[in-house]
C-alpha cells in the first residue's frame, strides 16, 4: 500500500506544478494572440467609411489642390471587419476628405501635449514646442503626429475670483499673495500692513485686471 501511495502523491504534485506553470505562462503574455494593436481602435462591423485612420490604408495623392474636396481609394487593414451602406461586408471603399496636410488642420481636429514649464503671463508671450496627434476619426495627408509651436496656455487651478476676493478682504495681511504662491510678497504685505493700505489698493487693481497671476506662471481658471 505504501509503495502504491507514493506514485499517486507524486502525480498530484506534478499536476499542480504543471497547472501553475501554464497559468503563469498565460498571464505573462507568453501565449500569442496574433491580433494587431490597431484592432483595439477599430469598431467591429461598422461602416468602412467611418473607420479611424489607423484602421485603413489609403492611396493618397499629394498633388491635389489644397482646400478642395478629394476622394481616395482605401482598403481596411487585416483583422478589421466593416460593412457598406447596405450592411454587406466590404474591404475596398472610397473616402471623401479635404486636401490638406495634417499640420494644416483646425485646432479642433488634433490634440497637443501641454507644457507646465513656461510662463503664460509674460511679455512677449512665451511659446513652447508641442507634439500634436490627429484625432482618430479625422483623415489628412502626411504624418498624423507633428510638432507645433503653441502659446503657453495651462492652469494650476488658481481661481481669479478667489484671488480678487482675498485681495479685497484680507489683502492687508498678504492673503492674496500667499494664495497665489508669492510668499515673499505676502510676507512683505503682512509685516507692512499692506504697505499702509497703498500696496493693498494697488494689488486689488493688478489682480482685477489680471496683471498679477499665480507664481507658477499658469493662467487663472
Amino acid at each position: 500500500m505504501a509503495a502504491a501511495a507514493v506514485p499517486l502523491w507524486a502525480l498530484r504534485r506534478l499536476c499542480r506544478v504543471l497547472l501553475f506553470l501554464s497559468q503563469f505562462y498565460i498571464l505573462s503574455g507568453g501565449e500569442s494572440t496574433d491580433i494587431p494593436p490597431y484592432v483595439m481602435k477599430c469598431p467591429s462591423n461598422g461602416l468602412c467609411s467611418k473607420l479611424p485612420a489607423d484602421c485603413v490604408e489609403c492611396k493618397t495623392n499629394f498633388s491635389c489642390v489644397y482646400g478642395k474636396p478629394v476622394t481616395f481609394d482605401c482598403t481596411v487593414k487585416p483583422s478589421v471587419t466593416c460593412v457598406d451602406q447596405d450592411f454587406k461586408s466590404q474591404r475596398n471603399f472610397i473616402i471623401n476628405m479635404t486636401c490638406r496636410f495634417c499640420w494644416q488642420l483646425p485646432e479642433t481636429d488634433y490634440e497637443c501635449s501641454n507644457s507646465t514649464s513656461c510662463m503664460t503671463v509674460s511679455c512677449p508671450r512665451q511659446r513652447y514646442m508641442a507634439n500634436c496627434t490627429v484625432r482618430d476619426h479625422v483623415h489628412c495627408l502626411g504624418n498624423r503626429t507633428f510638432p507645433k509651436m503653441l502659446y503657453c496656455n495651462w492652469t494650476g487651478g488658481y481661481k481669479w475670483s478667489t484671488a480678487l476676493a482675498l485681495s479685497i478682504t484680507l489683502g492687508g495681511f498678504g492673503a492674496d499673495r500667499f494664495y497665489l504662491g508669492q510668499w515673499r510678497e505676502g510676507l512683505g504685505k503682512l509685516f507692512s500692513f499692506g504697505g499702509l493700505g497703498i500696496w493693498t489698493l494697488i494689488d486689488v487693481l493688478l489682480i482685477g485686471v489680471g496683471y498679477v497671476g499665480p507664481a507658477d506662471g499658469s493662467l487663472y481658471i
